[in-house]
């Protein structure tokens, strides 16, 4: 996304420098002239030694308007409307518009919120700053997600339709009705469960919502499109076909089949015609994506209307059928039969021309659709619980993520953070792998998924789990992207509340054996308790496992004076909080369960009031 950002005074700019980096490269940042200059990357109006320079802020905008497709105000919000009021047209064509004030409290969407993405970078923006976000859609007042971007998660195209009508009646309350006839259906996880759009197809709709491959027909209702990827166009083609003629084939094609021609995942054809120019600047200019197959590949699928003449010239009985059906194969993932299955929904069809060429166009489904997004994973830690624990990266994470993956608790607890539109799913405590094939499937679709974990997402986390699955599965490093984001951990955080216990060597273990074999983990026990390491003891004990804890104290007990300081810290940073300063010789298991941490001191611990500190060393 291109953008502008303005920042008239010094005060605006020095908040302005602060978002920068979270802009990326393409941004041209203009602020007024200075006698003393402007400092990279800043451009200066208004600047009477450069005769070239836009001579006002006004004029500054007014050049940037048409070049950008997003404009950051660092102004009075007035300001901004007076300034931009001239050169608005509609909202397909204008650039997003975000205003900050100067003393970086509220990032306000402006114009553009849904198609410009104005909400998002407010969102963003917001979160860099640690703002309030201000945005006043229909769709966000009503916690739902915004129409206009319903199917752009999962790769979907927009079709023709009355927007504005469907929206209308959504914002009214009144019955709209989906008719859905392909792609996932995971889109209605982001409304809310009790919106009757989700809960109910009603008799009487006043508009209506068509997600799918064809047309819709004439109800005489406001209607708006979404078409899934879905459809392959097997292509089989003479030397030198144009792509006009092509074009022009495939559209009467669809047209004459009822089809959406936005409905298109790709094409897919012979290896013969891999430099075909027609073809190639075909795909091109729609982005799509070419299969190429070869003879023997496609020899071996079945088709309604093989021909033995295209046997004799290019080794396959058939090429636009067999081709389309098998890419339809191969994106349907047809070695797992949950898919569904690819179908022949046009078969092959034959247009000729004297002048342009002539080529063989044929149709088919898959079961899933084609999304041309990478997708990417975050893995965050979110801490100890309280959001201002929570890292800047992990919050701007939060507020790209189309898709949240965690264990109910932690979901509540970022729950301030996420916005409509975002699918939450939650997996109970003992369902890690699940949780991490769920998040590398959706990742794999296209999507930006959030998997987060308590404390940091490397200790003890999702982190490792996620990463050997995806390690496992042949993941070539670049699709999709990844990304972990540390957190404070449970040992970091109780160490804050306590003073300063970990200024020595540490180690943390958990007792948890339902991924460790017990003889491990008391191994580990021995050697740390002899070592003189502070340890922190993770997941010490639940109702099913009580005897790990009171083995691994017997242990300590045995190794260390009973006068050792111990801390146990529960539920730190959130509604609950407790810490109990004790001894190695007067610890009570029953303070301990699965919400605590316990923290034994070295012999270099000693304690001070309600402070652990451990003796770095110094001499003093």
């Amino acid at each position: 996304m291109k953008l502008a950002l303005f920042a008239p005074s010094p005060r605006a700019r020095r908040l302005a420098n602060s978002l920068i980096p979270l802009l990326g490269k393409e941004v041209s940042c203009w602020s007024k002239a200075d006698p003393q200059g402007l400092p990279s990357p800043w451009q200066a109006y208004g600047d009477p030694k450069d005769p070239t320079a836009p001579g006002s802020l006004a004029e500054a905008v007014a050049q940037t308007w048409p070049q950008v497709q997003g404009c950051l105000f660092i102004l009075a919000a007035g300001s901004v409307v007076r300034l931009i009021a001239p050169l608005l047209q509609d909202k397909q064509r204008d650039p997003a518009v975000v205003v900050v004030d100067e003393a970086g409290r509220w990032a306000i969407s402006l114009c553009g919120g849904h198609v410009g993405g104005a909400d998002a970078l407010a969102r963003q923006v917001a979160a860099t700053l640690g703002a309030q976000p201000v945005l006043t859609s229909a769709s966000e007042g009503l916690g739902i997600p915004p129409l206009d971007l319903l199917g752009d998660p999962y790769g979907w195209r927009r079709g023709a339709g009355d927007w504005n009508g469907v929206a209308a009646a959504l914002t009214r309350g009144e019955p709209v009705a989906v008719h859905q006839t392909c792609g996932t259906r995971l889109w209605r996880q982001a409304w809310p469960a009790d919106h009757p759009l989700v809960a109910s197809s009603p008799p009487h709709p006043v508009a209506q919502i068509w997600i799918g491959e064809y047309l819709s027909p004439a109800t005489g209702i406001p209607t708006v499109h979404w078409h899934p990827r879905v459809l392959w166009v097997g292509v089989g083609c003479e030397r030198g076909t144009t792509r006009a003629w092509l074009e022009g084939s495939l559209r009467r094609l669809f047209q004459a089949q009822g089809l959406a021609f936005e409905a298109i995942a790709g094409l897919a054809t012979l290896e013969l015609k891999q430099n075909e120019p027609g073809l190639l600047e075909l795909a091109q200019a729609y982005g799509w994506p070419i299969e190429f197959f070869s003879a023997e590949a496609l020899a071996g699928i079945p088709v309604p209307h093989p021909s033995e003449a295209v046997r004799q010239a290019v080794g396959t009985p058939s090429v636009a059928e067999a081709a389309a059906l098998l890419a339809a194969q191969r994106w349907s993932g047809e070695d797992n039969p949950a898919q569904g299955r690819a179908t022949l929904v046009c078969p092959k069809q034959i247009f000729t021309s004297e002048s342009e060429g002539a080529c063989t166009l044929a149709i088919a489904r898959a079961a899933r659709e084609y999304s041309p997004r990478a997708g990417h994973l975050w893995l965050i830690g979110i801490g100890p619980g309280d959001p201002a624990q929570l890292t800047l990266a992990a919050r701007l994470a939060l507020a790209q993520a189309e898709v949240v993956i965690g264990y109910q608790l932690y979901l509540d607890l970022v729950a301030p953070l996420l916005h409509p539109g975002q699918i939450c799913e939650a997996f109970p405590i003992t369902q890690e792998v699940q949780r991490a094939q769920r998040a590398i499937a959706l990742a794999q679709q296209g999507l930006q998924v959030a998997v987060i974990s308590s404390g940091d997402a490397g200790i003890y986390g999702m982190a490792g789990l996620v990463l050997e699955y995806l390690a496992r599965s042949g993941w070539d490093g670049i699709r999709p992207s990844l990304e972990v984001l540390p957190g404070i951990s449970a040992l970091q955080a109780a160490a804050a509340r306590l003073g300063a216990p970990l200024m020595q060597d540490f180690c943390a273990i958990s007792l948890s054996d339902r991924l460790t074999p017990w003889p491990a983990i008391e191994q580990r026990l021995q050697a740390a308790a002899q070592a003189d390491f502070v340890v922190a003891l993770y997941n010490p004990r639940s109702r099913q496992r009580l005897d790990p804890f009171l083995k691994a104290l017997q242990i300590f007990r045995w190794a260390r004076p009973t006068h050792t300081p111990v801390a146990v810290a529960r539920n730190l940073y959130r509604p609950g909080e407790a810490i109990h300063l004790t001894t190695l010789g007067e610890l009570d298991p029953e303070q301990v369960d699965m919400f605590t941490l316990v923290l034994i001191g070295s012999s270099q611990t000693f304690r001070y009031g309600s402070r652990l500190i451990t003796l770095r060393g110094y001499r003093l």
